[in-house]
């Protein structure tokens, strides 16, 4: 440890000399931010609340609903080859979205304090540690190499952080045994950083080989019945520096298109309220709940319904991209054959919206008047058309991704059975 960067040695150091007291107070922090279930609290010190079953088994730790989504599919092919799947997560909406996930077993991820994380591996025994996108943490990372548990990092994304802190970033990359890397650009960063170019592959990104979320079809039925043939559109995954830009375009777009509906879906359901606020102080009517009733506004202060919105509104404004949070997944949305708008500041989904930008499938709007401008100058014409067939061939062209990442985790695990497999790696 002594040669790594001073930044990982403090952190490694306090993450040991954790008093319990301030690991527990820590970890109620972490729990009741997320409005997590209070009997749930002892997974964050690494406690398990699950029995674990006899067999391999394939932990996935994914930090949030994004990164649960892009590695569901995979999950499911996992335990189609006859490994439990266990994914962690920080966030509460993550576990929500992990448990619909058929068979998988979910737990918040521990504390990265040496208690938490031996606790956590003592009871699970992974058989393979996955890390999704970037969220990496030195503790749990060390402590899980040390045990000689292949490590891989799935689906990288390009991340200021690693050119910011190279040193960091390259002590944290060498843990791992195969990384994934969601293109050619991603992949040839990191092998600069010093890590091996045999452990580093290109499968492409894995929430767009991803299976698009399901929708009832009975309540699909009804709703296209509720909206009728009023014009339509839809904003999901949005955050306060997006509603604001959502707002003023529903009310520029409903000047060319009277009888403008408007499906608003925020990122965090616990907003719904809000939300519904902002939207009556703008003077916009809107109904919360299972159905859209009457009301101009749709808000869906719900998880699970982007499967039923994608499939309803033609167009859909992306959010997350004119605040700070970089962007989500745009992949769901034209894998079910909407076209999409964003904001510019899309930079952990930029190859994607690239991609689908280049495309025609996409468009960036700079802020609430642009986005106005598209929704009027959209909805109903042939321009619409041209861009929703656009997304529908961008997907079809997409779909290695899955199964080169599974046939790389699958010769990682048998690696590791064979004599003289996979060690340790060197401590950052």
């Amino acid at each position: 440890m002594s040669g790594s960067p001073w930044p990982l040695r403090l952190w490694l150091g306090g993450s040991w000399a954790l008093p319990r007291l301030a690991e527990f107070t820590l970890a109620r922090r972490v729990h009741r931010g997320q409005s997590s279930a209070p009997a749930r609290l002892v997974e964050r010190l690494g406690r398990a609340t699950l029995p674990r079953p006899e067999g391999s088994l394939v932990w996935i730790n994914a930090a949030s609903v994004g990164e649960v989504a892009s590695v569901a599919d995979l999950a499911r092919d996992l335990m189609a080859a006859g490994h439990t799947v266990l994914i962690t997560t920080t966030t509460t909406t993550g576990g929500a979205r992990a448990r619909r996930i058929d068979g998988v077993l979910h737990q918040y991820q521990p504390l990265d304090t040496a208690q938490a994380t031996r606790r956590f591996l003592d009871h699970w025994r992974p058989a393979l540690a996955c890390f999704v996108e970037g969220d990496l943490w030195p503790r749990l990372l060390r402590e899980t190499a040390a045990r000689s548990v292949p490590l891989a990092l799935l689906n990288a994304r390009p991340s200021r952080s690693r050119m910011r802190a190279p040193r960091i970033s390259a002590a944290l990359l060498s843990r791992f045994d195969l990384v994934t890397a969601q293109g050619e650009a991603v992949r040839e960063e990191i092998a600069r950083l010093g890590v091996a170019e045999d452990r580093v592959l290109a499968p492409g990104d894995l929430k767009a080989a991803a299976a698009p979320p399901a929708a009832d079809p009975d309540r699909l039925s009804m709703l296209r019945a509720a909206f009728g043939d009023a014009p339509l559109w839809a904003a999901v995954s949005t955050h306060a520096e997006d509603e604001d830009a959502v707002i003023t375009a529903h009310l520029e777009g409903r000047k060319r298109h009277p009888g403008l509906r408007l499906i608003l879906a925020p990122r965090h359901p616990d907003r719904g309220a809000a939300v519904a606020r902002a939207l009556a102080a703008a003077g916009l009517e809107a109904q919360r709940g299972e159905m859209p009733g009457e009301a101009e506004i749709w808000l869906v202060d719900r998880l699970g319904e982007t499967g039923l919105i994608y499939r309803l509104a033609p167009l859909v404004f992306l959010g997350g991209s004119f605040g700070p949070q970089g962007g989500h997944n745009p992949w769901e949305a034209a894998a079910l054959g909407a076209a999409l708008l964003h904001g510019p500041k899309v930079a952990h989904a930029a190859a994607a919206h690239a991609t689908l930008d280049a495309a025609g499938a996409a468009r960036t709007v700079e802020d609430g008047a642009a986005l106005g401008a598209a929704v009027g100058g959209l909805i109903g014409t042939r321009d619409l058309d041209a861009m929703r067939a656009a997304a529908t061939r961008v997907m079809a062209d997409i779909g290695q991704a899955r199964p080169q990442t599974l046939r790389a985790l699958q010769a990682l695990m048998a690696a590791r059975l064979e004599p003289g497999g996979i060690s340790s790696k060197a401590a950052p």
